[in-house]
């Protein structure tokens, strides 16, 4: 059974940065192969894609990103460590919401269906990000 546990949400000051760190671990989950997404939820609102990455048996990994955090969000991954992380940037209240990690077990990796929560089968637990005014 696939595991992942979130990590690095807190308080910050608008402008600030935080890393949002998601470690997986549990079989039979190939952690190289597959797509890993950033998810959030503030209260009242629907759950938003925030960033996803992963490939289609290349060596390099694709990665796409919501409107709302597009070029102050960054979404990387240390395999060795079987953690994938969501650098955030310039951050703004607005992005105050619990953020959950999530990975998909599909055998292909694009946009349109992993910028939705279908596409993907293990959820973390989610950590709270609070964006101070």
């Amino acid at each position: 059974q696939v595991q992942l546990v979130e990590s690095g949400g807190g308080l910050v000051q608008t402008g600030g940065s935080l890393r949002l760190s998601c470690a997986a671990s549990g079989r039979p989950f190939s952690y190289n192969a597959n797509a890993m997404g950033w998810f959030r939820q503030a209260p009242g609102k629907e759950r938003e894609f925030v960033a996803a990455q992963g490939r289609n048996g290349t060596i390099s990994y694709s990665t796409y990103y919501g409107d709302s955090v597009k070029g102050r969000f960054t979404i990387s991954r240390d395999n060795a460590k079987n953690t994938v992380y969501l650098q955030m940037n310039s951050l703004k209240p607005e992005d105050t919401a619990v953020y959950m990690c999530a990975a998909s077990n599909s055998g292909s990796f694009d946009y349109t269906r992993h910028h939705t929560t279908a596409a993907y089968d293990y959820w973390g637990q989610g950590t709270q990000v609070t964006v101070s005014s």
